[in-house]
Parts: structure tokens; C-alpha cells; sequence
């Protein structure tokens, strides 16, 4: 799990953006996605958020797979890193219920 938290730059201080802009470029990044993955109308300000912050977490962890460099991101890396994640994420949870 410390690979995760790591590799997205939350809480490291290793990263040019700080909590604060994890929770607004991560509700940005929750609704973008539940726009394009069609799940926008099930979802609130509160889950974009969610879903945005964790999709920073799982995207901090695929471009760790490939070896990317996320530390250094600033904030239009930050917010397709999230963007990545929050539509992988939605794609699973989709998946996993059934929903279309």
C-alpha cells in the first residue's frame, strides 16, 4: 500500500501540489470521468470527489508499473494521472455490478 500512496504523491510532500489540490483537481477529475464512463447522473459532488482522489491513488500506481516519474507532477499531470485512475476505477465498478 506505501507504493500506492507514493506513486500518486499524496501525503509524501514529494509532489508540487498539496492536499487541498488533490480534493479539488480529484472532483474535477471524479466528474470528468463519470461523464465519459455514463455514471454522471448517479453520482454527487461528494463521490466525484471520492472517486476522483482514489483514481489519483490507482493511476499513481499503473504509470508506477511503467516506470513513469510521477513525483514531479504538477497540476495538469496530476489531473490526467486522476482522470486515468477514476475512469479504471469506474470501468471495474461497472464490471464487477453489472451496470451499464
Amino acid at each position: 500500500m506505501n507504493e500506492v500512496v507514493l506513486a500518486s504523491g499524496i501525503g509524501t510532500g514529494r509532489t508540487s501540489v498539496g492536499f487541498i489540490a488533490y480534493i479539488i483537481i480529484g472532483g474535477f477529475a471524479g466528474w470528468a470521468a463519470s461523464k465519459f464512463m455514463g455514471t454522471a447522473a448517479q453520482q454527487g459532488i461528494i463521490l466525484n470527489i471520492v472517486v476522483g482522489v482514489a483514481g489519483a491513488i490507482i493511476g499513481g500506481f499503473v504509470l508506477l508499473l511503467f516506470d513513469v516519474d510521477v513525483s514531479g507532477g504538477g497540476w495538469f499531470f496530476t489531473f490526467f494521472m486522476a482522470l486515468l485512475g477514476a475512469v479504471i476505477l469506474l470501468a471495474l465498478f461497472k464490471l464487477i455490478t453489472g451496470r451499464k
